[in-house]
């Protein structure tokens, strides 16, 4: 079972909805977590709100430092956002795959509630989308190498 990352800054939106879609998805295959950079200490509730639409469980999640899994054996670390993706990683992170796939901050989207109702939906499809693709691949079968280059054309796909 491979060991997932899903790295923010602010760990509240993006990160725990892959991270909860991981899981979902992924189940046998790969467990995943989410964390941030400078976590803001909360997740975001429209993101928990996605969670519920989609029948995903909203139990368990929690805006943590990626500092919480310096202990951790991680595989594969993604970056969700593009602050995060030019920041430093943690040196523990050495060994893990790397993979940017960059997605806008739906919590950063003001309008009315159908509109950021919307953003969310979106962030969650484009997520939903990049990690059934990535879960296609013959993950046991690819190099670090070939990994990190399909992970890296999957964050390129359209969201």
């Amino acid at each position: 079972m491979l060991n997932v990352l899903v790295l923010c800054t602010g760990n509240s939106c993006r990160s725990v909805l892959g991270e909860a879609l991981f899981n979902h998805l992924g189940k046998g295959k790969v467990q995943a977590f989410s964390a941030g950079s400078f976590p803001i200490g909360k997740v975001n509730p429209n993101a928990l709100a996605t969670l519920q639409r989609h029948g995903l469980s909203t139990e368990g999640y929690s805006s943590q430092s990626w500092d919480e899994f310096a202990n951790h054996n991680i595989d594969i670390a993604i970056t969700v956002c593009d602050n995060a993706a030019g920041e430093v990683c943690p040196v523990y992170l050495n060994t893990a795959v790397r993979a940017h796939w960059g997605l806008p901050d739906p919590a950063h989207v003001a309008g009315t509630e159908a509109e950021i109702i919307a953003a969310f939906e979106k962030t969650y499809s484009a997520l939903e989308k990049r990690i059934k693709e990535m879960l296609s691949l013959p993950l046991e079968d690819l190099t670090d190498g070939e990994l990190k280059i399909l992970l890296n054309d999957i964050g390129k796909m359209d969201s």
